[in-house]
């Protein structure tokens, strides 16, 4: 199979484990996925399928929306109740401080990785450090909270839904919504409802797979190449440069039809419409160059 299969997740699974079940009940080998989610988070977990492998980190890019329940008054060294217990305190509970300190969040601010991620210093990985008791230093990294819709105030929970850039921890975000209220904080829950354009209504539960597959019907829930990519600016390669596309070779932009994106990738087509390659237009030569090939 090729193509993207979204997967709501449950709690207890890694995402590297709900690829490994693919792959035994797929018989595929050929099975990564787009945006890890913690083994207690669950939801949207985007799962790349044969050619659709190569799109990760095109799919990644994607803004995410998040449902998460914060519950303040605590700290952890991960940053979620999964965690040692740092420190306790009584929490915050005047609802207008609450609001005021959550929703001051939205719009770009410098986050700090937590330790227990798989953010890279010196080559590995914060979580191989945290394991071993070291703390180490790491730069804040600036991300984007384009929304956040406070769904309840209860303490020592606080509900809300995110709308957030790439690369955003959740759980980082409630611990410094804790750190604003002095009173610290941790994140509870987690549920991805959105990634990119998937959403959970678009996803199968891991124990749904086999039956929709023996019934012949996982392929209704398979996004295919042209799903994926059919919304990008196209240019459909003329049939006698056709071998220059397969072989992932420039292309000249009178050798087809369409308009490239002037920023941004295109959706190179061979003479039968078939979406065979992403390519970049380079302002230098003017030439499309090859970015992901999809043969």
């Amino acid at each position: 199979m090729d193509g993207v299969l979204i997967i709501d997740k449950e709690k207890g699974y890694t995402s590297s484990d709900v690829v490994a079940k693919l792959r035994g009940i797929l018989h595929q080998k050929k099975i990564g996925h787009a945006g890890t989610l913690d083994p207690d988070a669950t939801g949207v977990l985007v799962v790349l399928l044969g050619k659709a492998t190569k799109l990760s980190t095109f799919l990644m890019d994607g803004k995410k929306t998040y449902r998460a329940v914060l519950r303040l008054g605590v700290v952890t060294d991960t940053q979620d109740m999964s965690g040692t217990v740092l420190s306790e305190a009584a929490p915050e509970t005047d609802e207008a401080r609450i609001l005021d300190a959550v929703c001051s969040f939205e719009g770009t601010y410098d986050q700090l990785p937590p330790m227990y991620s798989a953010v890279k210093v010196n080559g590995r990985k914060l979580y191989q450090y945290a394991r071993g008791g070291k703390e180490v230093e790491r730069a804040a990294r600036p991300v984007t909270i384009d929304r956040i819709d406070v769904e309840a105030v209860d303490p020592p929970f606080v509900t809300f839904t995110a709308d957030c850039s790439k690369g955003t921890y959740i759980r980082t975000l409630c611990h410094d919504i804790g750190e604003k209220l002095g009173c610290g904080a941790a994140m509870a829950e987690l549920c991805r409802v959105k990634s990119g354009r998937f959403t959970l209504a678009d996803a199968v539960t891991i124990d749904g797979v086999r039956p929709l597959l023996e019934a012949g019907a996982l392929e209704e829930k398979l996004f295919g190449l042209e799903a994926i990519l059919g919304d990008l600016p196209s240019f459909t390669c003329e049939e006698a440069h056709e071998k220059a596309l397969l072989n992932g070779n420039r292309l000249e932009t009178g050798w087809g039809a369409g308009t490239p994106a002037a920023d941004g990738l295109t959706a190179v087509r061979d003479a039968h419409g078939v979406i065979r390659a992403l390519y970049r237009l380079n302002a230098e030569d003017e030439m499309l160059h090859p970015e992901v090939m999809l043969l």
